[in-house]
């Protein structure tokens, strides 16, 4: 993999870099650098889906093999550059004081703060109470594969189809896959909620291995269709982000046709990506639409 050197990486950016050989994926000898520069490579296709989001950071500044911790509120020492978003939780009782990566610069400091993870709201800051992505969690538990993540998903997407909705999807880059909607940002985030819950019903009845209530989420051989991820607050991994996995996976936007018996998360990481010239999300954010609520 191609490597950008410190001296190169600072000409581009106003961040003042902190241990740029810290090595980060231990089994694939990937060091923060490397992490930084996949991170500028992917910008000008991750910056669009994190633009105005309020995110979660999940740090490990030791590596993936090392201390982890998420942090929302923005850390001390935060630069001028980094813009930020206030708002009152009412379940800490407290303002939380979100980052918003807005700008190549934002997306560099949090790659230097060994925010390997970068996740995001499922809204914008100015419509923050409505989300303008419905949003599905497809995750199996063993002995299930993820060739039944591919049937189940294929299922989710003929019905969201017959709704008249066009889904995209997206692997999680852990062990399951993120299928979204774009939405005109006009649902509360019960409605969507209650919307993809029905779905995953319907889905029940006819495959026997799909759950769809949080109580057997972790039945063993079963796949769970999780609704419970559209709530206010609540986040998913960026598109194009990378996970803490020994393997650099990443979550990475697929095409439909890509989803066949045999693919794993594991053909799509930090090496494999910055390789990949398609685009499969290039019309996402312009195609906003509508379900029926009944």
């Amino acid at each position: 993999m191609g490597t950008t050197s410190g001296d190169n990486l600072a000409d581009l950016t106003r961040v003042r870099f902190t241990n740029l050989g810290k090595m980060m994926y231990p089994a694939l000898n990937v060091t923060k650098q490397e992490v930084i520069a996949y991170y500028i490579r992917m910008a000008p296709r991750m910056l669009p889906f994190l633009s105005g989001r309020p995110l979660t950071m999940h740090r490990f500044p030791e590596g993936v093999e090392g201390e982890e911790f998420y942090e929302k509120d923005t850390p001390q020492g935060t630069p001028s550059f980094v813009e930020t978003y206030t708002w009152w939780s009412k379940t800490a009782e407290r303002n939380v004081h979100f980052v918003l990566c807005n700008n190549l610069d934002t997306l560099i400091w949090l790659a230097n703060l060994a925010s390997l993870e970068i996740h995001t709201t499922l809204s914008v800051t100015k419509s923050f109470a409505s989300p303008d992505f419905l949003f599905v969690d497809i995750d199996p538990e063993p002995p299930l594969t993820f060739d039944a993540v591919i049937e189940v998903a294929r299922a989710v997407k003929e019905d969201l189809e017959r709704h008249g909705l066009q889904p995209y999807a997206k692997m999680s880059g852990k062990k399951g896959l993120h299928i979204l909607v774009p939405l005109q940002p006009k649902y509360r985030y019960g409605e969507v909620r209650d919307f993809v819950h029905r779905i995953g019903k319907d889905i029940a009845k006819s495959v026997p291995f799909v759950v769809s209530e949080f109580p057997r989420s972790r039945d063993p051989g079963t796949v769970f269709v999780d609704y419970l991820q559209n709530a206010h607050g609540k986040t998913m991994a960026a598109p194009y982000s990378l996970r803490a996995t020994p393997s650099a996976t990443v979550s990475a936007p697929l095409r439909w046709e890509e989803l066949k018996n045999g693919i794993r998360p594991e053909n799509f990481n930090i090496r494999t990506m910055l390789v990949r010239n398609e685009d499969p999300w290039r019309d996402i954010l312009e195609n906003r639409q509508s379900f029926s609520k009944a």
